[in-house]
């Protein structure tokens, strides 16, 4: 039995409007599950597949306060593309930010609602990954989040030490995952975090169990008001079990 990674859930006080942002900066397509949650997934994609993590962009009244542990590295192909990128994301709306990064090849922004996000330099490694390179989650101790969400989903895990884990889907395709080690503690709710899915057919019960088993823990949410389970992983880090999929 397995897990797979299937989306990031993103708050907002307009999901539409920041939809709308993300959408462009993706090319990716627009769609409504509810009133209050926006979607988004490349053009003629058929969910789930590797190929992409999806986003739902869910509205919430919650101030954001600090820096989201979670966030996106946009890829770039060459010099010329990352400065274009960067210039076309300001026009959209998005600013650059100063989280103490330093001197670094990449660029820092945050998007209209102040989410943080990266425009990374161009790496090979980056070149087939899509318009997101990777879903980044900052974290104490790489080497044990890499223990957690290796055994959690059936992603592969390419490298890990001290500083930093990186997985991706087991077919080679889409974004990385990545672990960073930061010094910045965990501050009330993620405002962005991973949502996993069975595979269909899976028992969901079984891999709540199994998650629970690798270490994840109760968030206080009540069960019976929705139709998926909400966990923590072993930083705290609240992620969704969805339906199988």
């Amino acid at each position: 039995m397995a897990t797979r990674l299937v989306q990031i859930n993103m708050k907002a006080h307009d999901d539409a409007a920041l939809g709308r942002f993300w959408a462009e900066v993706l090319g990716w397509g627009i769609d409504s599950e509810a009133p209050g949650v926006t979607n988004l997934e490349p053009v003629g994609f058929d969910y789930p597949d590797p190929v992409a993590v999806c986003i739902d962009i869910v509205a919430s009244q919650e101030p954001k306060t600090g820096k989201n542990r979670v966030h996106l590295d946009l890829a770039s192909t060459s010099a010329e593309h990352q400065a274009e990128l960067v210039a076309r994301l300001k026009e959209l709306g998005a600013t650059v930010a100063d989280v103490g990064q330093g001197d670094v090849p990449w660029t820092v922004m945050a998007d209209p609602e102040g989410n943080e996000f990266c425009v990374l330099d161009p790496h090979p490694l980056n070149m087939d990954t899509g318009p997101i390179a990777a879903v980044v989650v900052d974290c104490a101790d790489p080497r044990e989040m890499a223990r957690f969400w290796g055994g959690a989903i059936d992603w592969k895990l390419y490298e890990v030490d001290d500083d930093h884990a990186v997985m991706r889907s087991a077919q080679g395709v889409g974004p990385y995952l990545e672990f960073h080690r930061s010094p910045d503690t965990k501050n009330g709710w993620n405002r962005v975090h991973l949502d996993i899915s069975p595979y269909k057919g899976d028992d969901p019960a079984a891999e709540e169990a199994r998650l629970r088993a690798l270490g994840a823990t109760d968030t206080g949410i009540d069960p019976s008001a929705i139709s998926w389970t909400v966990l923590a992983d072993t930083e705290g880090n609240e992620f969704c079990l969805l339906s199988p999929r």
